[in-house]
């Protein structure tokens, strides 16, 4: 991973205590950020940088990011705290598995709810102290959004949202706010066992690069699009070349 110096820079990593958020907020902590991960639970354990003592450690706050009192006090609390924020990254997201005839859409509401609106909510609140500062935005969205979705339909349909409203808010709050969009393949963490039916290796061997993407490649994008510089508006694929066309397995 490229070097970063993130020092005296504040960053928000939204569902980052465990997962590929987790993952992100240990890379800007490694680069000297002051980090603060949001989530409804606090990590099993906590995000910090390597070594014995002294170490650097991540801040939990508890927050909802669906709710906007719990996202004005959060934001509140980062203000008071050290008075600026330079970097967010909206990561909270996901969805079980929500085939769409059949199921409540209350379900449907809340998915979307959580991966757009969530993100746009706290994309505003945040947009005060990010345009004081000159910060970065960094959407995670996924392919999801991008190509068919089928059993989690609501999901990829925020998450094609998602991907807009980075390009949308990063025309509206240039020049002083970049807002980009890192669009995740198919991941490797703690449950990926679970999400993908338990053979990962045989999934994995789907993507051209032969493995699925690690929490450490999204920190890298993550760190080189938050990082000062020209880009906005953009949308880095990471998808390690795609996913292999299930008729090129057949014989």
């Amino acid at each position: 991973m490229a070097e970063y110096d993130y020092s005296g820079r504040v960053v928000l990593v939204t569902g980052g205590t465990k997962g590929l958020g987790a993952g992100v907020a240990g890379a800007f902590l490694r680069a000297g950020a002051e980090v603060v991960v949001c989530a409804r639970k606090p990590p099993d354990r906590p995000i910090r940088t390597p070594g014995p003592a002294p170490f650097r450690e991540a801040r939990f706050l508890p927050a909802d990011v669906r709710d906007p009192d719990d996202v004005d006090r959060l934001l509140g609390r980062i203000e008071g705290a050290y008075g600026r924020l330079d970097v967010l990254v909206n990561n909270a997201g996901g969805s079980p598995p929500a085939p769409l005839a059949g199921t409540s859409p209350r379900l449907h509401a809340r998915i979307v709810e959580l991966n757009l609106t969530a993100p746009l909510l706290v994309s505003q609140r945040a947009h005060p102290l990010l345009a004081a500062s000159g910060g970065s935005v960094v959407m995670i969205g996924s392919v999801s959004g991008d190509r068919p979705s089928p059993g989690t339909s609501a999901y990829g349909a925020a998450k094609a949202g998602l991907h807009h409203l980075a390009a949308c808010l990063a025309a509206e709050w240039a020049p002083r706010v970049r807002v980009n969009a890192v669009v995740v393949g198919l991941a490797e963490t703690e449950n990926a066992a679970d999400h993908y039916g338990g053979d990962v290796e045989r999934v994995a061997a789907t993507v051209p690069a032969g493995r699925m993407a690690r929490p450490d490649d999204v920190a890298a994008a993550c760190l080189w699009l938050a990082s000062p510089g020209y880009v906005t508006g953009a949308r880095l694929h990471l998808h390690g070349g795609g996913e292999i066309p299930a008729w090129r397995q057949l014989p």
